[in-house]
């Protein structure tokens, strides 16, 4: 007799009601697909029986393989098999600067296809047929089609990188529910074990090292609810990273300056390898171009020694963002392949001054969370849980001088919508430049640009008297919506912020450390720029002013009028605060009895031929 499962009261809906909701790990190294199945998360396998998916795919003339499959042409055909696409999506072809054996095309500014036996292939393209296959792997192990997905990314990846996984998943044909930061998947998958009746709140840090991208989250769960309170991460830091140090110090110990690309491909999967044995074992050996290299832990702790201090680095950045200390942090949870690496575990405890908790496989627990997340979106669960998660740089505009007006600032939870007024810098301005950035910076000059519209039609007004409303958009995928409107006319203009390509992961290690070394001189140069641009309004003002009541002032007014302003010009030439500020104060002594003047005229304009009982009748 066959023995079947049966529900949980509650955990399963009906039949005719249930939703096939999968959650799907698309990883640098490995992907796999989850699944939520009487009320419990489980991960699905292929016939083989194989849970983890190479994230390879190979392109022959007539035919393409994909994962287990296309494993053997790393060493034998390299340039048409393509390894840790995740490494390309979303970023520029100048930013690809590691080593790789393929063919790249297309402009430096954009996002490179590959040369490959079967034509030009994309990162997107290539990312969904590494979705298919997970697709095809659920609709075959739950015997009916998906209805929807949720695909975890890097904490780290920016509008572009998320945008392009999003294209890859719609192209492989899936319902996007959301787009989930893998940390906080892999939060997800523990968090729901917790006592959700403590009293107190309990924070965990979230240290996910792949195989090509590192993230760091700490997460405050309490009453059934997740928060992200501050996240970190490094879009080009993972196991890849190790094995190519491990390659780097045997080309020096076989005195070797350079490998071509079958020769590299061959020490890569000789260091993975020598790697992964080295968790279970004090020395391994490594057979290359008919030589033997013996390499031991200690040898192996110092040659990755420089990749784990960065992760540590991130680490210690994201407990300050999160205004924690060591003391109040309860778990640390280890994701992804990478941190199998007793060195890896042994770097962690030695920071956090504790065991890393491991009980979930960390191949898994990525998946697992998304799935749990896939079922909750998709309708099937009643579970109470909320997930907040957070933008990981801050968003803002330009305004006048350069700076950057800041409308959500980075660790805000997600979805998050900030409005806010802004007004014209000239009389009778009738559009307006909206310029969106990014970064911790307070000049535009520092930040990365995200993209520009105009808000055109605006009323003809003095300036500063229009009012021009712009709302910033971050939906749960962490994707940017910039609108503006001039709230008199109602005129009205948008963009959605999708960039051709990604941030390079020096441009996200500035934007972010940027923001920490030159925080007083930013404070300085706001506070120049500020000075400045009220000090242009003032002169601004004074001149068309004079342009319509001259004539008020006398021949010596005008003219000490008119030095103090050419002082003040003058002082905008240079960087001295003081020097500006005071000259401000000696135009002052002037306008200010200009500005009395041009009021006295008016009222008497105003009054002229108003009798008193005009006024005492009034009422």
């Amino acid at each position: 007799m066959a023995l079947l499962q049966i529900a949980e009261p509650g955990q399963s809906s009906a039949p005719h009601e249930h939703r096939i909701a999968i959650g799907i790990d698309l990883g640098t190294t490995h992907s796999l697909v989850a699944t939520v199945l009487s009320g419990k998360a489980k991960v699905l396998n292929d016939e083989q029986g194989h849970v983890l998916l190479p994230s390879i795919v190979h392109y022959s003339k007539n035919t393409s393989e994909y994962g287990d499959a296309a494993k053997p042409f790393v060493t034998t055909d390299p340039k048409n098999t393509i390894v840790s696409v995740k490494r390309f999506m979303g970023r520029s072809k100048a930013d690809i600067k590691f080593q790789h054996p393929y063919t790249l095309v297309g402009e430096d500014n954009q996002m490179p296809a590959f040369e490959t036996a079967q034509g030009r292939k994309t990162p997107v393209e290539i990312s969904a047929e590494i979705l298919k296959q997970l697709k095809k792997r659920a609709e075959a192990s739950l015997n009916n089609p998906v209805n929807g997905a949720v695909i975890t990314v890097p904490a780290y990846f920016d509008e572009a990188q998320r945008q392009a996984t999003r294209d890859a998943a719609q192209l492989a044909g899936l319902n996007v529910l959301r787009l989930l930061n893998e940390p906080t998947a892999a939060a997800v998958a523990y968090g729901l074990d917790q006592d959700t009746n403590l009293a107190t709140d309990r924070n965990y840090v979230i240290y996910d090292l792949g195989g090509g991208t590192f993230d760091v989250s700490i997460l405050r769960f309490a009453q059934g609810v997740f928060e992200v309170l501050a996240t970190g991460g490094h879009t080009a830091l993972g196991g890849d990273d190790l094995d190519r140090l491990i390659v780097k110090w045997a080309k020096k110990q076989l005195n070797i300056e350079t490998l071509d690309d079958a020769e590299y491909a061959h020490f890569v999967v000789a260091a993975r390898k020598a790697k992964e044995a080295l968790t279970d074992h004090t020395s391994v050996e490594l057979k290359l171009l008919d030589q033997v290299l013996t390499l031991d832990r200690e040898n192996f702790e110092r040659i990755i020694k420089v990749a784990l201090d960065k992760t540590i680095s991130v680490c210690k950045r994201v407990l300050r963002d999160a205004k924690l200390e060591l003391a109040d942090i309860q778990n640390v949870v280890l994701v992804g392949g990478s941190t199998r690496s007793y060195a890896v575990q042994k770097a962690v405890a030695e920071v956090f001054n504790q065991e890393p908790l491991c009980t979930i496989n960390p191949d898994e627990v990525v998946a697992i969370g998304a799935s749990i997340t896939a079922n909750q979106l998709i309708g099937n669960s009643q579970d109470g849980s909320l997930l907040l998660d957070v933008t990981p740089l801050s968003l803002g505009l330009e305004t006048m001088g350069g700076l950057v007006e800041r409308l959500i600032s980075r660790n805000t939870a997600i979805p998050v919508a900030r409005r806010q007024e802004f007004t014209t810098y000239q009389d009778g301005q009738t559009a307006m430049l909206i310029h969106v950035v990014q970064g911790e910076r307070d000049l535009v000059e520092h930040c990365r640009s995200l993209g520009r519209f105009v808000l055109r039609g605006i009323p003809p007004m003095t300036a500063g008297q229009a009012r021009i409303e712009v709302t910033f958009q971050v939906d749960a995928d962490g994707l940017l919506t910039v609108s503006a409107k001039e709230t008199t006319s109602g005129v009205h203009a948008e963009i959605d912020i999708k960039p051709s390509y990604g941030l390079s992961d020096t441009d996200t290690e500035r934007l972010l450390l940027d923001g920490y070394k030159f925080a007083e001189e930013d404070k300085h140069l706001r506070h120049l720029h500020e000075t400045k641009v009220e000090a242009q309004r003032e002169l601004e003002a004074l001149t068309q002013a004079l342009k319509v009541d001259a004539q008020l002032l006398t021949i010596e007014q005008l003219d000490a009028l008119n030095q103090a302003k050419a002082h003040l010009t003058a002082q905008l030439t240079t960087d001295d605060i003081q020097a500006i500020e005071d000259a401000v104060e000696k135009l002052k002594t002037h306008s200010d009895a200009f500005a009395a003047e041009r009021m006295n005229q008016h009222i008497d304009h105003a009054l002229k031929g108003t009798k008193l009982d005009d006024w005492s009748n009034s009422n």
